[in-house]
C-alpha cells in the first residue's frame, strides 16, 4: 500500500518559450532522474523526444515523467505551449491535481498563458507560479506579478524575492524563513549557500513578508485571530494556511529563478510538496450516465474501491501503442480484465509501465492516484473510461474543439495509400483535435486541424515518422452557413402509382436560432395530423440536410425548425416518406430564408517591437482585422485583434519580414461571423467550380 499523501500529480504549463521544458529538465536532474541535462535549444531535452520537437525547440506532445523529491512521488506532465496544441494542455489538466504555471520574466503574461490559465481555472486545478528567465535582458519580477493580477485576475502570493536581475541575478530570498539562497556562477544547482538577507533588501523583505502572512491567514479564522492580536502564527500554521488557500484557489504561491542557470528550482520543488494537493485532497471525479449527466456518485480515491480509470492520451512509439491512464479509484493489475464503458467491450491489461520521458520502467500494477501507461491496448481512445466489469461506471469524458482548417493530401506514389491510411489512423487516435475524412465525390483525403502549424507538424510526422511522402493541397477554411429570415412553408411528398405509395405532408417554420445553438427541432402538432412516430423522421430529414448548406455546401448551423401541422395517409405514409418530405422541404425553403455564409474569426495576439507597431496594425487592417487593444510592455507592444482565418494564412512570414524577425503571434478560434458579400461570392464561386469538376 502506497501512502497517497506522498503523491503529487502535476503539470507544467505556459506560453511558448517561457521555459517549461527547461524547467522540467532541471527538476529531473535535481530529483536524480537524469544525469546529463539536455537543452531545448540543442534539441536534446529529455521530454522533447519527437524529432519535430527537437528540431523546432517546441513541445508538441505532453510527456509524462515520474520523479521523487523528499519522499514524495511526482508524476510530472510537461505540456506544449503552442496554441495549436492546447488540446494537449486541456486533456492533461483534466487528470492533474496541481500545476506549475511558468511565466517568462521579460515576456510576462503572454497570450497562451491566458488560455492555459483559463483552462486550469475551469478544471479547478491548484497552481503555483514560477517566474522564469530572471537572467534575461528586460526581466522584471515585480512587473510580471502585477500582470498576473491585472491580466489573469489571479492573486499571486509572493513567496520569494529575487536578489538582483538580468546579468546580476544571483539568488532569491525565502520570505518565510528570511534566508537568502545564493548560487555561485558555476551553473550547478547544488552549488548554493544559505545566507542572511542582503542589507539593502531587509526593509523590502519585511514589507513583502507581512503581505504574505496577512494573505495566508485570511483562510483560517483562528490563525487570523492570533495574527490580529499581534502575534505571528508559528511556521507550521502559516504553511497549513498557504496549503489551504492554494487548494481553494484563493491565491497562488509565486516563486522566481532561472531554470537555464539552475537557480531557484529547489524552492519550487519544495512548494510542490508543501502546497499542492495530493490525489485524496481534490474533489473526486463525478460518475456520469449515458446522457452525460452526473449521477451523484463519485470515483473515490481509494485503492479498495472498484477500479475507475480514465485514458487521457494515446501515443504511438517504437514500443507500440501506449495508453496513458490516470487511475482514480481501485487497482489496475497486470493480466486483469477491464471494461471500456465507451465501447462496451472488455480488454486485458498487458504490460504496465511507469514513464520516464521515453524510457519505460515495468510495473506489476498501479493504484488510485497513479498515472501510468499501458502497452498495446486495442480499442481505447482518449476520454474512455476503464472500470471493473462487475461495477460499470463512466467518468466525465473530454470535449474537444472542432477543427477550423483543412488540407487535402494524397500519397505521391500509388502504393502509398494503404501506408498513409494506417499512419493517419494512428495519428487520429493520438490527437482528438486532428480529424480526417474522405471526400466521397473526389476521393481526396482531407486532414482537419486547429491551425497551420498543427497541420504542418502532422504532415512532417507523416513524412518522417511514418515514411509516407504526400502531396499537399492549399489550406481550406471551414466555413459554415446559416439563415437570416423566418419562413413559414408547406411541403408534400407524394408518390402514388399503383401498389403501396409514399405520402407525407408537413407544414413548418424555419427560422434563425441563437448563435452557437446549432440545429434544433420541435413539434407543435396537435390532433394527430402527423402521428408522433413520424416526428423523429421529420427531424432526421432536416438534421441530415443541414450537413450541406444551399449556398456552397458547407454545414448549416443555428437553425430552428418547428413542425406546425401536416397530413398523413393511413396506408401510404411511413417514416421514410416523412423523412423524404423533410429533405424536400429543406431544399425548397432554405434558399428563401436569406442564407448567409459564415467564416471563422480568430483571436489574434501579436507581439511587436515598438518601432513596427504602425506597420503591424496597418497590415492587420488590410487582412480585415478588428483591433481590440494595444498594450505597451517593457520590450514591445502587444496588439489584440479579431481577424478572419482566411486572411491569416502565411502570416508568420509577413510578420517576421515587417518586424525584422522580432515579431511573434498566436491565434486561436473565437467565433463564426457573417462573411462580407464580396468574400462570400468568391467562396461560393470556388465551391461551385469544385463541385462542377466532381
Amino acid at each position: 500500500m502506497t501512502d497517497l499523501s506522498h503523491y503529487r500529480n502535476i503539470g507544467i504549463f505556459a506560453h511558448v518559450d517561457a521555459g517549461k521544458t527547461t524547467t522540467t529538465e532541471r527538476i529531473l536532474s535535481l530529483t536524480g532522474k537524469i544525469h546529463k541535462i539536455g537543452e531545448v535549444h540543442d534539441g536534446e531535452a529529455t521530454t522533447d523526444f519527437m524529432e519535430q520537437e527537437a528540431e523546432r525547440g517546441i513541445t508538441i506532445q505532453s510527456a509524462a515523467v515520474s520523479a521523487y523529491w523528499k519522499d514524495h512521488r511526482l508524476n510530472i506532465i510537461d505540456t506544449p505551449g503552442h496554441v495549436d496544441f492546447t488540446v494537449e494542455v486541456y486533456r492533461s489538466l483534466k487528470v492533474l491535481d496541481g500545476g506549475v504555471g511558468v511565466f517568462c520574466a521579460s515576456g510576462g503574461v503572454e497570450p497562451q498563458s491566458e488560455t492555459n490559465w483559463r483552462y486550469a481555472n475551469e478544471s479547478e486545478v491548484a497552481r503555483i507560479i514560477f517566474v522564469n528567465k530572471l537572467d534575461r535582458v528586460g526581466a522584471d519580477f515585480y512587473r510580471v506579478v502585477k500582470q498576473i493580477e491585472d491580466v489573469l485576475g489571479a492573486n499571486p502570493l509572493v513567496m520569494v524575492l529575487p536578489i538582483g536581475s538580468e546579468d546580476n541575478f544571483t539568488g532569491v530570498v525565502d520570505l518565510l524563513t528570511r534566508k537568502a539562497w545564493v548560487w555561485d556562477g558555476s551553473d550547478d544547482p547544488m552549488n548554493y549557500e544559505i545566507q542572511d538577507v542582503p542589507e539593502d533588501m531587509v526593509d523590502q523583505v519585511e514589507e513583502w513578508r507581512e503581505k504574505l502572512i496577512e494573505t495566508a491567514v485570511e483562510v483560517d479564522d483562528d490563525a487570523m485571530e492570533t495574527y490580529l492580536e499581534g502575534e505571528e502564527p508559528d511556521m507550521d500554521t502559516i504553511k497549513k494556511c498557504i496549503r489551504k488557500g492554494t487548494r481553494e484557489l484563493a491565491f497562488f504561491p509565486t516563486y522566481t529563478g532561472s531554470a537555464f542557470k539552475n537557480k531557484g528550482i529547489q524552492l519550487v520543488l519544495d512548494a510542490v510538496v508543501d502546497y499542492l494537493p495530493d490525489p485524496t485532497e481534490v474533489d473526486p471525479q463525478p460518475i456520469i450516465d449515458e446522457e452525460g449527466n452526473e449521477t451523484g456518485e463519485f470515483a473515490i480515491v481509494d485503492p479498495d474501491e472498484p477500479l475507475r480509470a480514465l485514458a487521457f492520451k494515446i501515443m504511438d512509439d517504437r514500443f507500440g501503442a501506449l495508453t496513458f491512464i490516470r487511475v482514480y479509484s481501485g487497482k489496475l493489475e497486470k493480466g486483469m480484465t477491464v471494461l471500456n464503458t465507451a465501447t462496451g467491450k472488455t480488454e486485458r491489461i498487458g504490460r504496465i509501465v511507469e514513464m520516464s520521458a521515453d524510457d519505460r520502467i515495468e510495473l506489476d500494477g498501479a493504484q488510485a492516484g497513479d498515472i501510468v501507461a499501458v502497452v498495446g491496448m486495442k480499442n481505447v481512445q482518449t476520454g474512455h473510461t476503464l472500470c471493473d466489469p462487475k461495477h460499470p461506471a463512466t467518468l466525465e469524458s473530454m470535449v474537444f474543439p472542432d477543427p477550423v482548417i483543412s488540407i487535402a493530401v494524397a500519397p505521391k506514389d500509388k502504393g502509398g495509400s494503404e501506408k498513409m491510411g494506417i499512419a493517419i489512423g494512428k495519428m487520429v487516435a493520438e490527437d482528438p483535435s486532428f480529424r480526417v475524412e474522405t471526400d466521397e465525390d473526389s476521393g481526396e483525403t482531407i486532414l482537419k486541424g486547429m491551425g497551420e502549424l498543427h497541420l504542418d507538424i502532422k504532415i512532417d510526422i507523416l513524412k518522417r515518422t511514418h515514411g509516407v511522402d504526400v502531396e499537399v493541397g492549399k489550406p481550406q477554411v471551414a466555413y459554415r452557413e446559416t439563415i437570416t429570415k423566418r419562413i413559414e412553408d408547406s411541403y408534400t411528398h407524394k408518390k402514388q402509382s399503383g401498389g403501396s405509395g409514399q405520402y407525407g405532408k408537413i407544414d413548418y417554420v424555419i427560422e434563425p436560432a441563437e448563435t452557437g445553438e446549432g440545429f434544433s427541432f420541435e413539434s407543435q402538432v396537435t390532433g394527430g395530423n402527423v402521428p408522433r412516430e413520424y416526428w423523429g423522421a421529420v427531424e432526421n430529414g432536416f438534421a441530415t440536410s443541414m450537413e450541406q448548406g444551399v449556398l456552397a455546401g458547407f454545414p448549416c448551423e443555428d437553425v430552428k425548425v418547428t413542425l406546425m401541422d401536416g397530413a398523413y395517409h393511413a396506408v401510404d405514409s411511413s417514416a421514410l416518406a416523412f423523412e423524404i418530405a423533410a429533405k424536400g422541404a429543406y431544399r425548397q425553403t432554405m434558399p428563401k430564408a436569406g442564407p448567409q455564409l459564415m467564416e471563422p474569426i480568430m483571436k489574434v495576439d501579436v507581439f511587436t517591437p515598438e518601432d513596427h507597431v504602425g506597420d503591424v496594425i496597418g497590415d492587420l487592417n488590410r487582412r480585415r482585422g478588428m483591433i481590440k487593444s494595444q498594450e505597451a510592455g517593457a520590450t514591445g507592444v502587444r496588439i489584440k485583434a479579431d481577424a478572419p482565418l482566411s486572411e491569416m494564412f502565411g502570416y508568420i512570414g509577413d510578420l517576421r519580414t515587417m518586424t525584422s524577425g522580432r515579431g511573434q503571434f498566436s491565434m486561436e478560434f473565437s467565433h463564426y461571423a457573417p462573411c462580407p458579400k464580396n468574400v462570400a461570392e468568391e467562396v461560393i464561386k470556388e465551391a461551385q467550380e469544385r463541385n462542377a469538376k466532381k
